[in-house]
């Protein structure tokens, strides 16, 4: 069974074929119908209202723009004009905060339609997808127990199995686009850091915050990241380094399929060794499917990987830059903060400055050194699990010390790409022993976004999309004809 594509749905509703008011009654009763929690607000008069601006526009000849109709959930980081932002937190934050910045402007030009603002984890300070302030959505994969369902992003990837939204906007500063598409069994892309502007989302880390797109496949964030690009040619990119050089380098070794002659390198690394068995085979798998259609899948040395995980996890870049930000922009926020956070950022009170310029230092040097390995051993991407571990009931979770742990384990297999200012997208491959969805992490040289996602989207032919692989969650119904 193969969902019928974002581009397709957009160019009927262009060609009046179909309209976005359809579109949006449907998405209006999905939500309505779910117990999975994806929303801290669902604005169902303000999405019928911008359906019908678009209606209007193709019925007077004017063409609304490429995402006509699709219908987009928004994480509650985002500021949405006339939608209260919480970003997470127990109140709500000052007006200022609703000011649209540019990808939702971008999503709006572009005919997107916003439904609802979805669950963040608070401040957007953690993998797990555990907010007790403003609710944890429900992951759709396990039919008894309340599982997490990765963050921060928590309630764009549970958005999409509801129904209610055809493309969520979520932020991925060390993976929080894609631990929750690996939670929940769909495709999640982080963009080259610096690719697009941050400004109208609230921030986590200045230095390695980037905005991003999930969607049930690469085909669609393929589209969808390719029309939204287009219109971020005049964007400050000075976190991406010579990108043309990278797509050349990466291209020369790829024959027009996408997948023969494809050459996937698997990091001797800890990326790999701290996962889980259960998941390692199912990603294992997926590579030897990839293999057997063409692919060349090597064993690669890149020390570079653990190092800068290392260094994300210690903690000396990301809360210092939370904590400042926090006194700065929210004055008197710090005590007000659920443990599971504020007790987190106390740490930010122990990095010296020589520590924090030190790393920030330091991971440069880490990414040139790594793309000049890739470039030395002619590897197109790096595969490795997106999570290592198996998304947690939350009520394992009400120790603090466990917490830290699994959120430790859920940030270890993506906050390398983030450090080193690399690409990188999460598809889903699979499910593991607890019935749970795998996905497997595929890491572009620095600047190589267009490039990476069409790769991942021939991958996607070969090895099927979220539907195809896995099936459907047992809390979701069969997709409605639409």
């Amino acid at each position: 069974m193969r969902r019928e594509s974002i581009r397709s749905f957009a160019d009927r509703v262009r060609r009046g074929e179909r309209s976005a008011r359809d579109l949006v009654e449907d998405a209006i009763r999905r939500h309505e119908t779910s117990e999975l929690d994806a929303y801290v607000v669902f604005d169902a008069e303000g999405a019928l209202t911008q359906a019908r601006r678009i209606d209007s526009a193709v019925a007077h000849g004017r063409d609304p723009g490429p995402l006509a109709g699709i219908t987009v959930s928004v994480k509650d980081l985002y500021g949405v004009e006339g939608l209260p932002i919480r970003a997470g937190t127990k109140r709500e934050l000052p007006a200022r905060w609703q000011r649209e910045g540019f990808l939702v402007r971008t999503v709006r030009q572009l005919g997107g339609v916003i439904v609802g603002k979805t669950h963040t984890v608070e401040l957007a300070f953690g993998g797990v997808g555990f907010n007790p302030n403003t609710g944890t959505p429900v992951n759709p994969w396990d039919p008894s127990r309340h599982r997490a369902p990765g963050g921060s992003s928590a309630g764009a990837g549970v958005s999409l199995w509801e129904g209610s939204a055809m493309l969520a906007l979520g932020s991925d500063t060390g993976g929080s686009v894609r631990i929750p598409a690996s939670a929940t069994g769909v495709v999640g892309h982080r963009h080259t850091t610096g690719r697009w502007p941050t400004a109208g989302v609230v921030p986590l880390s200045t230095t390695l915050d980037t905005v991003g797109l999930l969607t049930h496949t690469a085909e669609d964030s393929r589209y969808a990241f390719g029309v939204i690009d287009r219109l971020a040619g005049a964007a400050p990119r000075a976190a991406i380094r010579s990108p043309s050089r990278y797509e050349d380098a990466g291209a020369r070794h790829t024959s027009a399929d996408g997948i023969t002659g494809l050459r996937i390198g698997v990091p001797r690394s800890n990326l790999w060794s701290g996962a889980t068995p259960g998941i390692t085979s199912v990603v294992r798998g997926a590579l030897n499917e990839l293999e057997a259609a063409g692919a060349h899948v090597l064993e690669v040395e890149a020390p570079e990987l653990d190092e800068a995980g290392e260094r994300y996890l210690a903690g000396q870049l990301v809360p210092p830059e939370r904590f400042e930000s926090l006194e700065r922009d929210l004055p008197g926020w710090m005590a007000i903060l659920d443990p599971t956070v504020g007790r987190r950022l106390e740490s930010a009170l122990d990095v010296s400055a020589v520590d924090y310029v030190a790393v920030l230092r330091l991971r440069h040097r880490l990414s040139a050194t790594l793309h000049s390995r890739l470039d030395t051993q002619r590897i197109d991407l790096l595969a490795t699990p997106t999570l290592p571990v198996t998304p947690p009931p939350i009520a394992a979770l009400s120790d603090l010390d466990v917490y830290r742990a699994v959120n430790r384990d859920m940030l270890s297999g993506t906050s390398p790409a983030s450090m080193l200012d690399m690409c990188a997208v999460s598809l889903p491959v699979g499910v593991d022993e607890h019935g749970m969805p795998v996905g497997l992490q595929l890491i572009g040289r620095t600047g190589t976004d267009h490039d990476l996602l069409d790769r991942a989207a021939a991958v996607e032919s070969v090895l099927g999309t979220n539907v195809e692989r896995l099936g459907m969650p047992p809390r979701v119904g069969l997709p409605a004809e639409r």
